[in-house]
């Protein structure tokens, strides 16, 4: 494996000269909002690449330090510490009118952002650069993206991992290093403006606590309620709402903030039609009670099924069979969104229940044993959409990785009509990647071995339906997901990625179990939304911590205006375990036209597995109709 000196010959921070704030927090724990920062480093750097200025301390975060063995802070070396508020202003000095740096940068400013608010202070920073995020699109050829494997790469010397001084020391050299990469491939940064933008229309609601029962189906004229109900209210109460909603929850129903098909019984005193929950009740053939029933059936509520808590996978990872991978997904006729999947061909079970428009959708390619370009990535430049999606998906048939942009991972550019006109062409020529016509994808011919010297592991690749088990290691616990999507960069385009964790009837059981921008983590922390910069944001999800009740987890994506996915193009989506790690699957989707919101991904439990599937379905309607049939209760 070749080293880079960040030291060498060259501009030390390439043409992206800024003035910088390298920031590293050892926490209690992974929670900004409930956990407390432990100590803090912070290094400034000017567009020089010179070193102005270091800070570093411990803290008293006046509770339990928690993992002292990852971080080695023990209650007695942070005894007689300064508290943040003590030291949040000369924090804050150093790091006004400068870009934030840090590794995974948004665990580091919302822990700061929380910190500051803590000591009744504003963060003073504007924008924030991830080298995680930089280095992915840098793509340097490493086995994972872990600080210091990169700094191992880039000969950058480290001395005390997990201590905030010496891992600023350490980003100082990856950051220096992956900007003057950055500069050779003609990447722009990943930088992202802070804070984080204000609350949208349909901010969720105060967290409930999930039911613990499968839903049983819709109340029967005269007969009983049943633990798992999900039930409705709707119109003026005689009772205080939180007093039936309390005794409902107590009594095993599942009180819901909207109305959809899967509904069991709404509650109403009103005329029919008043509400737009009971419109949506008549529409849907929902029962409807009046509060007096209700009280009285509340007096006798049978026993439910529980739900079934499936184990985490921890056998090694094994590829998808060949028809489980590649089947395709059928479109249902009707208006209905809904398609069949692989496993069940239930039409009910891949979208939400909307009357919308028929996704678009092309078929996986079909797998095939001859995998000529296999551990290789392919750029392709030019053509029109339809001709660049057709070559992309031909360049995974074969084995490869389908690239959205150029990075230090691609090994060949295939060209179409146009693509000599990319701005990207001087530097392919400089580097002097192998470049081919559209021939070349009829019978590919391998002139260097640049892919099969790359890496130890290259990422498995699926195409669009592609379905694969997710592992864990064995006897160790299961890793957090991190589902990432990327694009190219877009003037005028901004994208939302989302995600629904939903039940057995593909409705979130909170409204808190939609993350997005307004919401980005749930609860309990189990997803979280991380923003890497302004054509990249990632999923996490810890799927050992999911509620039985969780039966799906679906990653979406969204365009604000105007814009569609047809002028956006292709969308890269990476899986890996753990924020650092090399992605275990790569997938690219890149069929949609004048779609504006896409499905992306489901992770979904199937038995004792959790399995990923790549879905690239689209519809034209926006984020809010999409959310809407997935039971988030969304303002008119």
């Amino acid at each position: 494996m070749s080293r880079v000196s960040p030291f060498s010959d060259g501009p030390a921070m390439g043409d992206h000269a800024y003035d910088w704030a390298l920031v590293d927090v050892e926490t209690s724990g992974l929670m900004a909002r409930r956990d407390r920062v432990l100590s803090v480093a912070v290094i400034t750097i000017g567009p020089d690449g010179e070193q102005t200025g270091e800070f570093s301390t411990l803290l008293d975060p006046g509770c339990d330090p928690g993992p002292v063995e990852v971080h080695g802070l023990t209650p007695e070396r942070l005894r007689g510490a300064p508290t943040f508020a003590r030291v949040a202003g000369q924090i804050g000095a150093m790091l006004q009118d400068r870009v934030l740096v840090a590794h995974n940068a948004q665990f580091d400013y919302d822990f700061l952002a929380h910190e500051f608010a803590r000591a009744r202070m504003w963060l003073p920073v504007s924008r924030r650069l991830c080298t995680l995020a930089l280095s992915r699109q840098v793509d340097p050829p490493t086995e994972d993206m872990k600080l210091g494997t990169l700094a191992a790469h880039y000969g950058v010397p480290r001395q005390r991992a997990h201590d905030a001084l010496d891992d600023t020391r350490v980003l100082a050299g990856v950051l220096r290093a992956s900007l003057r990469e950055a500069t050779r491939l003609g990447l722009p940064l990943p930088l992202v403006s802070c804070p984080p933008r204000a609350e949208s229309p349909f901010t969720p609601r105060p967290p409930k606590t999930p039911c613990a029962y499968r839903n049983p189906g819709r109340l029967t004229p005269g007969g009983p309620l049943q633990q798992g109900m999900k039930v409705a209210i709707t119109g003026e109460t005689t009772h205080a709402r939180a007093e039936l909603v309390g005794r409902a929850v107590a009594a095993g129903l599942n009180m819901m903030t909207s109305v959809s098909r899967h509904t069991s019984v709404l509650i109403t005193d009103e005329p029919a039609a008043r509400s737009a929950k009971a419109r949506r009740a008549l529409a849907e053939g929902v029962p409807v009670i009046d509060e007096r029933t209700f009280l009285r059936l509340l007096a006798d509520v049978r026993p439910g099924t529980p739900h079934e808590a499936t184990a985490v996978r921890t056998a090694p990872a094994t590829e998808p069979d060949a028809e489980q991978a590649v089947r395709p997904m059928t479109p249902v006729s009707g208006t209905s969104s809904a398609v069949a999947t692989p496993e069940t061909g239930d039409p009910s079970s891949a979208s939400p229940g909307v009357p919308v428009p028929a996704p678009r959708r092309s078929e996986p390619v079909a797998g095939t044993l001859d995998k000529p370009l296999a551990g290789r990535r392919v750029l392709v430049l030019g053509g029109i959409h339809a001709d660049a999606a057709a070559a992309r998906t031909r360049v995974v048939e074969l084995g490869a990785s389908a690239a959205i942009n150029l990075s230090a991972g691609v090994t060949d550019v295939v060209l179409l009509p146009g693509g000599e006109d990319d701005r990207r062409m001087g530097r392919i020529n400089a580097l002097a990647l192998p470049v081919h016509d559209l021939h070349w994808l009829a019978s590919p011919t391998v002139t260097d071995h640049k892919a099969s010297a790359f890496r130890v592991q290259e990422p498995h690749v699926i195409p669009r339906g592609g379905v694969i088990d997710l592992p864990v290691p064995h006897g160790g616990p299961a890793p957090e997901w991190h589902i990432t999507a990327g694009w190219v960069p877009r003037s005028g385009c901004e994208i939302d990625v989302v995600a629904f964790l939903l039940d057995d009837d593909e409705q979130v059981v909170l409204d808190e179990d939609f993350v997005f921008y307004g919401n980005p983590e749930t609860p309990s922390g189990t997803t979280r939304l991380l923003t890497g910069g302004p054509a990249e944001q990632t999923i996490t999800v810890d799927l050992a911590s999911l509620p039985p009740a969780t039966r799906k987890v679906v990653v979406a994506a969204a365009i604000d205006g105007a814009v569609t996915f047809g002028s956006v193009g292709a969308v890269q989506i990476g899986a890996a375990p753990g924020s650092s790690g090399a992605p275990f699957v790569r997938a690219t989707l890149d069929a949609a036209t004048t779609e504006r919101t896409m499905l992306l991904v489901e992770v979904y439990r199937r038995g004792p597995l959790w399995r990923l599937r790549a879905v690239g379905q689209g519809y034209d309607h926006g984020l809010d109709t999409l959310a809407r049939g997935y039971g988030v209760d969304i303002a008119d």
